[in-house]
């Protein structure tokens, strides 16, 4: 009988046994983990003012590796949005803001400075490094994070490692999950069976039709 037992778990590690479970669907299942559970990053950048010494460019790139706690039960992909518009809308996408003013000594601007009108949609952590504003430098600029896969760029990662071992039995794995901290590791691996289970049943349907 198929299961899955956890053997540990912390606030962003997970280790679960795969019990009877074929090779191919627990390595298929570590891939999903990895990078096929959506999660929200920056993906779109207007930058309002920008004196210090980096390009725009480097801001949004800055910005669209930090990793967003996520919530898939109130947001959808863009792909699955009803709204079809580019700028998305509060069902896909959330906006952030940093409004740095200008100060009197060399600073450094954080990712507690990004403030998002999502209460749940924000960065894991508020000691990540943007960028160093020299006195009389100053950022201003609005940030849209929307929900996507790894499949498509690594910032949608949903996690930072994804190991299958041996256990001596040819149908038993041990699967280590380890969060970026945008989903509990424990959303992940059940969000990466639901997946599973969903890309499985499109291949059977695929299949039917060839008969």
């Amino acid at each position: 009988m198929t299961s899955l037992e956890i053997i540990e778990q912390s606030e962003r590690r997970i280790v679960v046994k795969l019990k009877n479970v074929p090779l191919q669907y627990a390595n298929a299942l570590r891939r999903i983990c990895l990078t096929g559970i959506p999660v929200f990053a920056i993906d779109d950048v207007v930058i309002i003012e920008n004196s210090s010494v980096l390009a725009d460019e480097g801001i949004a790139h800055r910005l669209a590796m930090i990793p967003m706690k996520t919530d898939l039960t109130r947001f959808i992909e863009p792909l699955d949005c009803d709204c079809h518009s580019e700028v998305g809308c509060s069902r896909c996408r959330v906006m952030l803001m940093i409004d740095s003013g200008a100060a009197d000594t060399t600073r450094t601007i954080t990712s507690a400075e990004l403030t998002s009108e999502d209460d749940v949609v924000k960065p894991v952590s508020d000691k990540i490094p943007i960028i160093e504003l020299a006195p009389g430098q100053k950022v201003k600029l609005e940030a849209y994070a929307r929900l996507g896969r790894g499949t498509e760029h690594a910032k949608w990662n949903s996690a930072t490692v994804s190991v299958l071992t041996e256990t001596g039995n040819p149908h038993d794995h041990i699967l280590t999950i380890e969060s970026i901290g945008a989903l509990t590791p424990g959303q992940i691996v059940v969000g990466g069976v639901e997946e599973l289970a969903k890309r499985l049943d499109i291949f059977k349907q695929v299949i039917s039709t060839l008969g």
